[in-house]
């Protein structure tokens, strides 16, 4: 089966909004200010973006709320072509623990993960329908660690579920991982060293601890 290439899909997308010259509402999930910094870069040339940062999953609540202030400090300083706002979600552990119940053991980058795009997705897809966005579409995919296919799969049954249309999107392809951490240094963002729940953070100490003996 061939796989699908979701940066051209996003490109084609592009492409057609530009014939156009309108300048379309995107509501645009983020997981953490590192991670939304080439996304923002690429998108706010050709949307008006609203960063919505919803992510239950954030263990310790510190860690949510150290990454949601970094999120909004870049958003004030980075210079763009069309508006970007913030909107944060609520924050509720017990939504993302009471949605996994039952994948607690499953490894990282595994059903439980997936469960997780789909719980924040679903969140987006709803609120963009709500607000009346054209488009809605997540930083996820910037991620190495991330399952692109997984996360546009889920974006297109939401798409339909909700009826507004999802930007498919692949952006760690052309290098955008690269000019993420790029981004984020120039900007001196603060980088989390596991994904976000407390499942990654145990396995990525274990791993940290493990290189040490």
């Amino acid at each position: 089966m061939n796989q699908i290439n979701y940066q051209k899909r996003m490109e084609e997308e592009i492409a057609k909004i530009r014939q156009n010259e309108a300048v379309p509402k995107l509501l645009l999930h983020s997981c953490c200010g590192p991670c939304s910094t080439y996304c923002i870069q690429t998108l706010s040339e050709y949307f008006s973006v609203t960063v919505y940062y919803f992510n239950p999953n954030i263990y310790p609540p510190e860690e949510y709320a150290c990454r949601a202030a970094e999120q909004k400090r870049f958003i004030e300083q980075f210079p763009v072509k069309h508006p970007v706002s913030f909107v944060e979600g609520p924050f509720d552990p017990k939504e993302f623990y009471d949605y996994i119940r039952g994948y607690e053991k499953e490894p990282e980058g595994g059903e439980r993960c997936f469960l997780c795009y789909r719980l924040r997705l679903e969140k987006t897809a709803e609120y963009a329908k709500q607000n009346q966005f054209d488009y809605f579409t997540t930083t996820l995919s910037i991620s190495p660690l991330k399952n692109a296919a997984k996360l546009n799969e889920i974006g297109g049954e939401l798409a339909e579920k909700y009826d507004i249309l999802y930007l498919f999107s692949d952006f760690k392809k052309k290098e955008g991982y690269k000019k993420s951490t790029e981004i984020s240094r120039e900007y001196g963002m603060y980088r989390q060293y596991y994904c976000g729940c407390v499942f990654s953070k145990e396995q990525r100490d274990r791993e940290i601890a493990q290189k040490m003996h």
